[in-house]
């Protein structure tokens, strides 16, 4: 017996759309090189950091995919009370403290990209959700830790981050080591095994190939 035909639904105004079609057209961004100061730029919005080098060997099997190792947003509004924030450009100040902690961390800054895009703070919301849904990038997930900041005393003493363990080398007082080496390491290399044998199945489409621009600070 033939099944009865049903035809497809689709709401375009659905949250999951929208979040989708931000992604979409965020990966259309070009790729910026991060091996110098970035340029300064007001805005917030939606950014991620991607690894486009080869030595090193963890990262290695994402240098030719879209699979962020980072991606979070700059907002212009404090989530908490909804007033303005103060500061003019909330993007740039964030990817500016990422590439000192990437190069504090031990890692070749000129083999690290940042793509961007501005938005108002609720679509940046739905664009950082999807990113992180779609990719699990590493930094927010197995190797928690990169984007948090030193802020007091309490901070300070709390336990070193996974991605400290792993990255060791950031001007940061923190507590006692409480996470094994060897086990982060094994954990983010079967992550990162899964994100590629998964990366075909995104919702939204992305070329699988560099057709995009890769810019250099001047």
């Amino acid at each position: 017996m033939t099944a009865a035909y049903v035809p497809a639904s689709f709401d375009p105004l659905s949250t999951e759309q929208i979040a989708h079609t931000i992604c979409e057209m965020f990966e259309r961004q070009p790729l910026v090189s991060m091996a110098r100061e970035i340029p300064r730029f007001e805005g917030s919005g939606l950014y991620a950091l991607y690894y486009r080098g080869s030595s090193v060997d963890l990262y290695r099997p994402l240098n030719h995919l879209q699979i962020p190792v980072y991606a979070g947003q700059g907002k212009s509004s404090n989530s908490a009370t909804g007033e303005k924030v103060r500061e003019r450009y909330p993007v740039y100040s964030r990817l500016r403290k990422h590439r000192v902690s990437i190069i504090e961390g031990g890692l070749p800054i000129e083999e690290f990209r940042f793509r961007a895009l501005l938005l108002p703070d609720v679509h940046a919301d739905l664009g950082e959700n999807g990113l992180r849904v779609g990719y699990v990038p590493l930094w927010n997930s197995k190797l928690k830790g990169f984007g948090s900041n030193e802020q007091g005393p309490s901070t300070r003493k709390s336990k070193k981050s996974m991605w400290d363990t792993v990255h060791d080398g950031r001007r940061r007082s923190h507590g006692g080591v409480v996470h094994q080496v060897d086990k982060l390491l094994a954990d983010a290399e079967k992550h990162i095994r899964q994100q590629v044998d998964n990366y075909d199945k995104l919702p939204w489409p992305h070329p699988s190939t560099e057709t995009y621009e890769d810019l250099l600070p001047q």
